[in-house]
């Protein structure tokens, strides 16, 4: 599919449930760009998440005459160092055809504006350290914090 804004406007919007269709196929992208697997119990688990409104995880589609070019997933959450809310951007896609084309920089403002909204003070995210072409947009619109993550998975 080409995107161009010839081709009709790209709109980033709220998912809504008859997404999932178009939702599921990114998704899987996304997980295979990391080189996961996830049980479909957890794909099923994030999908009702973002219709719950006592859950703080929310997603956003980028889409063009019909057809969804990206997604992005983020929540809200309380920190230690602010009294206002942060926003983690979890999760962005954008399918092979619309990379290059601005819709990953379109998702991020989008949360940017609704984090703004929420009255979140920060937006922050991750990537791996081989992602070397994400971070050519990432270095545009956003600062790099120096940080390093540590991580253990616990087992029950």
């Amino acid at each position: 599919m080409d995107v161009s804004t010839a081709g009709g406007a790209i709109v980033v919007r709220e998912v809504t449930t008859a997404d999932y269709p178009q939702w599921a196929p990114l998704w899987a992208g996304y997980n295979t760009f990391y080189e996961r697997v996830l049980p479909d119990a957890v794909t099923q688990a994030t999908w009702s998440r973002f219709f719950d409104p006592a859950e703080p995880v929310h997603a956003l589609v980028a889409e063009q005459n019909g057809q969804l070019l990206g997604l992005v997933h983020y929540l809200f959450h309380r920190a230690t160092a602010t009294i206002e809310m942060s926003c983690y951007l979890a999760d962005l896609f954008t399918n092979e055809a619309a990379r290059g084309k601005g819709v990953g920089k379109r998702l991020i403002e989008a949360v940017y504006d609704r984090a703004r909204r929420a009255g979140c003070s920060r937006v922050y995210w991750q990537t791996h350290e081989t992602n070397a072409v994400a971070q050519v947009l990432y270095n545009r619109v956003a600062d790099r914090s120096g940080f390093i993550v540590y991580r253990r998975q616990i087992q029950p």
